[in-house]
C-alpha cells in the first residue's frame, strides 16, 4: 500500500492546497513562520493581496482583477512574466540531469561563452551562481585573490546585498549596523564624487572600487556625466580592479545591454543577476578578463577555491541563454531607451504641475519618482516629531500603496531612501501601460498637495486593513 504523508501529518500542505491557500491562510503561514512583523506591515496598506496568475506586465488577483506591476521584481522581470520561450526552454531540458558534478555542464559553458558575446571588452571568464548578493561575494574573493590587497571602497547609499561580504559593502548604516563587525577594510565614499575616490586608492593598497552605475536601492540616483569614466581611469591608475555592479541596471534596463556602456568603459570585475534567468529561474554571474582570473585561480589547485553547488544548473542555464536570445532579438535595449524617454518626459510635466512630486530621475526604464517632504510646522512640533519620522520612513510606501490600491498598479520604495519609489516594468511594457501609470500619478498627486493629505488616505486604507481583519 502507498505511504501516505497525511495520513501521518494531516496538516501537511499539498502543492495542489498550497496553490488554493486563502489570502488569510496564507497570512498566517507567513505569520507563524517566516516573518509576522513583515507581513503585518505588508498588510497595513494591502501589500498582501493573492496573486494567482501572470503574464508580460499584467498579474491577476483571486477576484480576476488586473493589476500593472511596474515594480518587476525589482528589476528581475526584463521579459516580463512567464514568458512562454523561457517556460518553454526550460522544460526542453527537464530530462537532461540539472546537478551533476562528475562532468562540466554543456549548457553552462554555452552560457558562458554567449554572455562573453555580449559583455563590453575582454571580459570573458564567468562564475554563476543564484543571487546577486553571491555575484558580489564571488566578485570581493575573486579582487582579494587577483590582487593580494585587502580593502575595498564603496559608496554612500550603495546596495549589494545582504551576505556577510556583500552587506560589508553595502553603504547603509541600517542593515550593517545589526551585524557589526563586518569584513575589515572597507571604506565608503560619496557616490559620483571623483575627487573623494582618488584620495581614498591613492595609497595604492586598495583591492578594489565597487559601484553601480545608477544607485538603485540608494534612490535611483544618476552619477555625474562621465563619472565612470574618470573612475575607470583613477583605478587603472592606482592599479585598483574596478566592480561594476549591473545586478539590477543590467540586460537592457538603462537602454543599453550593460549600464557601463553609456560610459564607453570596460569594468575588470562585472556583476550579474536578476533578469539575467528571465524572471523564471534563479540565475546570477561575475564575468571577468583572463588575465585577471589566472591571476586568481589558475591552477589545478586553486580552481576549487570558490564553487556553487547550484550555480549553473542545467535550467537555470537554459533559462539564461533564452534571455539572451530574447533581449538581444526583440532589441529590448532600444525599447527600454525609447519607452524611457517617453516616460521621462510626461513625468516632468508632472513634476512642473505638482509640487508634490519633487524630482524625476533615471535613464531608461528605471526611474525614481522623489516625494517631497513636509515642512517641520506646528503639526510636527505637536506630534513631537512623529510627523517627520512618519514622512522620512514610510512616504513612498505611501504613495505605493495608494498606487496599488486605487490604480491597481504594483511599485515600491527604494531601501535606503523610502521618499522614492522606483519604477522598473518591464522592458516589454506597452505604451498604453505607460499611459495608464500617468494618469494615475496625476490623479494620486491632484488628491494629495502635501504630506498631510498623504498621511489622511493611506490612514483610510490602514483602517480599513484594521477593521477587516479584525
Amino acid at each position: 500500500m502507498e505511504r501516505r504523508i497525511k495520513d501521518v501529518m494531516p496538516e501537511f500542505l499539498e502543492l495542489r492546497e498550497a496553490m488554493a491557500l486563502s489570502r488569510e491562510e496564507n497570512r498566517e503561514n507567513h505569520r507563524k513562520f517566516i516573518n509576522p512583523d513583515l507581513v503585518n506591515l505588508m498588510g497595513l496598506l494591502n501589500f498582501d493581496k493573492s496573486f494567482v496568475r501572470a503574464k508580460g506586465t499584467s498579474i491577476w488577483d483571486r477576484e480576476d482583477n488586473e493589476y500593472l506591476d511596474f515594480l518587476g521584481g525589482y528589476g528581475a522581470l526584463n521579459l516580463g512574466h512567464n514568458h512562454p520561450e523561457l517556460i518553454a526552454a526550460v522544460e526542453s531540458v527537464q530530462e537532461l540531469p540539472n546537478l551533476i558534478q562528475a562532468a562540466p555542464n554543456p549548457l553552462a559553458g554555452a552560457l558562458a561563452r554567449n554572455l562573453a558575446l555580449f559583455t563590453p571588452g575582454e571580459l570573458q571568464y564567468s562564475f554563476f551562481g543564484n543571487s546577486g548578493a553571491e555575484a558580489v561575494e564571488g566578485a570581493l574573493k575573486l579582487a582579494r585573490a587577483a590582487t593580494g590587497k585587502m580593502k575595498f571602497i564603496s559608496c554612500e547609499g550603495s546596495f549589494h546585498g545582504k551576505s556577510f561580504g556583500a552587506l560589508s559593502v553595502t553603504g547603509r548604516e541600517k542593515y550593517r549596523k545589526p551585524f557589526a563587525p563586518l569584513l575589515p577594510g572597507i571604506e565608503f565614499i560619496p557616490f559620483g564624487d571623483v575627487q573623494a575616490l582618488e584620495r581614498a586608492l591613492s595609497q595604492k593598497d586598495v583591492a578594489a572600487f565597487i559601484v553601480e552605475p545608477i544607485q538603485g536601492e540608494g534612490g535611483i540616483i544618476v552619477p555625474p556625466a562621465g563619472y565612470l569614466k574618470e573612475v575607470r581611469d583613477i583605478c587603472t591608475k592606482y592599479n585598483t580592479l574596478l566592480i561594476v555592479d549591473e545586478i539590477q541596471t543590467g540586460f537592457g534596463r538603462t537602454g543599453k545591454m550593460f549600464a557601463c556602456e553609456l560610459d564607453g568603459i570596460v569594468p575588470d570585475i562585472l556583476c550579474l543577476s536578476k533578469s539575467f534567468g528571465g524572471g523564471v529561474m534563479p540565475l546570477a554571474a561575475y564575468t571577468t578578463t583572463e588575465k585577471i582570473w589566472k591571476t586568481a585561480y589558475g591552477s589545478t589547485e586553486k580552481a576549487t577555491l570558490h564553487t556553487s553547488t547550484f550555480g549553473g544548473n542545467t535550467r537555470a542555464a537554459a533559462a539564461g541563454i533564452a534571455t539572451l536570445e530574447i533581449l538581444f532579438r526583440e532589441d529590448l535595449s532600444r525599447q527600454a531607451a525609447e519607452k524611457g524617454e517617453y516616460l521621462m518626459q510626461r513625468l516632468q510635466q508632472l513634476q512642473k504641475k505638482y509640487p508634490f512630486l519633487k524630482e524625476v530621475r533615471g535613464r531608461g526604464l528605471i526611474i525614481g519618482l522623489e516625494f517631497a517632504q513636509p515642512e517641520k510646522g506646528i503639526l510636527n512640533r505637536l506630534t513631537g516629531g512623529a510627523m517627520e519620522k512618519l514622512a522620512s520612513e514610510y512616504l513612498g510606501a505611501m504613495v505605493a500603496g495608494e498606487l496599488l490600491n486605487n490604480h491597481r498598479i504594483v511599485t515600491a520604495y527604494t531601501l535606503n531612501n523610502p521618499n522614492v519609489i522606483r519604477l522598473e516594468p518591464p522592458l516589454t511594457v506597452s505604451y498604453e501601460q505607460l499611459d495608464k501609470l500617468l494618469a494615475a500619478l496625476d490623479v494620486i498627486c491632484a488628491k494629495n498637495k502635501s504630506f498631510g493629505d498623504m498621511v489622511i488616505a493611506s490612514g483610510k486604507t490602514m483602517l480599513g486593513s484594521l477593521v477587516k481583519r479584525g
